[in-house]
């Protein structure tokens, strides 16, 4: 019985181990309004907490690119994204009762366009957002860090 125990417990943990974190891409959707930085911010869907777009690599797209489209797809902004990230941060993805840790290079993109309708309207909010204001409402300390190198734009 013991024996049996052991095995299952040994079949578990290999099973579960943790992988490799996923690669992922986000942006840091920004407009410099009265010479000041403001950030736009949108809720998860699982959660509802803030957070910045961020998704999946699509293939045929350049990481900017991929994260220019969710920025566009979550928050409903166009803008110019930054050819490289600002930075990257660490975290998991729930997939069912399992997390995947993922690790996301986040890029910043100054807003053009904001739309009125956009692909995930109905399942996210956006909320424009000071840097002392977004201090508050993201709950990741590195994003707050990424957030606050975007105070030097001009």
């Amino acid at each position: 019985m013991l024996r049996r125990f052991i095995l299952s417990l040994r079949y578990t943990l290999r099973r579960h181990a943790p992988s490799a974190p996923r690669r992922q891409v986000g942006a840091i959707p920004y407009a410099v309004i009265d010479g000041k930085v403001a950030v736009l911010l949108v809720t998860s869907r699982r959660t509802g907490r803030w957070i910045f777009p961020k998704g999946s690599l699509i293939d045929g797209l350049t990481p900017a690119e991929a994260a220019a489209r969710e920025a566009f797809e979550e928050a409903g902004v166009e803008g110019e994204i930054a050819a490289a990230p600002l930075g990257a941060y660490s975290g998991y993805k729930r997939r069912g009762l399992r997390p995947l840790p993922i690790e996301v290079d986040l890029y910043p993109l100054r807003v053009a366009t904001q739309h009125e309708d956009w692909p995930e309207k109905n399942e996210r909010r956006r909320h424009w957002a000071s840097l002392t204001e977004a201090r508050k409402l993201l709950a990741e300390p590195r994003l707050v860090e990424l957030a606050l190198m975007l105070r030097g734009q001009q």
